[in-house]
């Protein structure tokens, strides 16, 4: 089965989320997940589009607050693989409050940010990832504020797994997402990508110039090393560091609580009703 939902894509030609589409479609396919067995969960943004165009369960929350969501769907169902996905204004910005503390009780759930430095769907203002001195259409003079660090911020609340890809490496993308979700643990992927609509410094040929894979560039780079890590989260620029900064299993939130630990179900699971005769009727 296919993950891609054949459909109209409703983003700018040329917008990063398309490669993430087809390569996040590969890498559950390939992981032979069932679809539903599977629940991608987002909040508002062009990020947050993206389960619309894929077969797989989902659920759109408020802006900022997908990962409730998430997080309470893990919570109730722990064989699912949940997935929460969106962009940097949603998941750093109106979503930040949220995400430190989900890292600090570890939910074993997958975060997938897409950050392409601006706000896309609202027209292109600064969101926490932009640079400072960054223009844009509603700071003319330039962003005033210093960019979000979202690798360092996650290595500071002892988050399991760290790491970046972006859109233009295929290969690169798969194989960090796959690792991610096969984490026991939260895992938060940030993956770069262009908007070529509103944010015309960090394009395409940007990011190709200065991203490279630490693993890659060290053959012995420890990433259980945390000192390591830190010193890699705080590189960007004309370098900019990628693949698994930091990965080091810790219990998680199901490990300690003392009701889910038990394997206690919150919830009755049932199954749906046939109504295929119902729909039939209708047609």
């Amino acid at each position: 089965m296919t993950f891609l939902r054949d459909t109209e894509l409703a983003w700018c030609p040329g917008c990063g989320n398309f490669a993430i589409r087809l390569a996040l479609a590969e890498t559950l396919k390939e992981l032979e997940l069932n679809p539903q067995k599977a629940l991608m969960v987002t909040g508002i943004g062009q990020a947050a589009k993206m389960p619309h165009y894929l077969n797989i369960n989902f659920f759109n929350g408020l802006h900022g607050r997908g990962l409730p969501v998430a997080f309470a769907a893990k919570a109730v169902n722990p064989d699912l693989t949940v997935i929460a996905e969106s962009g940097d204004g949603d998941m750093y910005g109106e979503g930040g409050n949220h995400l430190v503390h989900a890292i600090r009780r570890n939910f074993d759930v997958t975060i997938l940010v897409h950050n392409n430095q601006i706000y896309g769907l609202t027209k292109g203002q600064g969101s926490p990832t932009t640079e400072k001195g960054h223009k844009t259409s509603s700071q003319v003079k330039g962003v005033i504020n210093e960019p979000l660090n979202p690798l360092a911020l996650a290595l500071s609340l002892n988050a399991p797994f760290v790491a970046r890809t972006w859109s233009g490496a295929k290969d690169h993308f798969k194989r960090i997402v796959s690792e991610a979700i096969k984490f026991k643990g939260l895992a938060l992927v940030d993956v770069m990508h262009p908007c070529v609509s509103f944010n015309k410094v960090n394009t395409f040929a940007w990011y190709k110039e200065r991203l490279y894979d630490v693993s890659e560039d060290d053959s012995s780079y420890d990433e259980t090393d945390k000192v390591k890590a830190f010193e890699k989260s705080l590189e960007f620029g004309e370098r900019i560091p990628m693949g698994i900064i930091y990965k080091k299993e810790r219990d998680t939130y199901h490990d300690l609580h003392h009701v889910l630990q038990k394997g206690t179900k919150l919830v009755e699971l049932t199954e749906m009703p046939d109504v295929t005769d119902e729909i039939e009727k209708m047609s």
